[in-house]
């Protein structure tokens, strides 16, 4: 069993910074890709960053240049710095990760979500 855990979210002022983390623990023998995704109200979920096991990174053009994904391999944690943010940045921020057991197949696994909500 594989749980992520997210935290680090809450209420910010437009151009404020949030720092999100997500910690991966149980039966995992090796994590490859892991990302953050978001859902807003009446929206469909889309993704924010991800970041592969050599470093690559990608984000969509909403997040370029005011967030950045970076991962701690040894400790099974992603994180996701936000800068300069806006209203429209308001969602629940989901962690996920494509994750080995030792079962030798990959997995995809979602953390529970936290809420981030920028006032203006």
């Amino acid at each position: 069993q594989v749980q992520l855990v997210e935290s680090g979210g809450g209420l910010v002022q437009a151009g404020g910074s949030l720092r999100l983390s997500c910690v991966a623990s149980g039966s995992i023998k090796s994590i490859s890709t892991m990302g953050w995704y978001r859902l807003a109200p009446g929206k469909q979920r889309e993704l924010v960053a991800v970041i592969t096991r050599g470093d690559i990174t990608q984000y969509p053009d909403s997040a370029k240049g005011r967030f950045t994904i970076s991962r701690d391999s040894a400790k099974n944690t992603v994180y996701l710095q936000m800068n300069s943010l806006k209203p429209e940045d308001t969602a629940v921020y989901y962690c996920n990760a494509v994750v080995a057991p030792f079962d030798g197949n990959y997995y995809n696994y979602w953390g529970q979500g936290t809420q981030v909500t920028v006032s203006s």
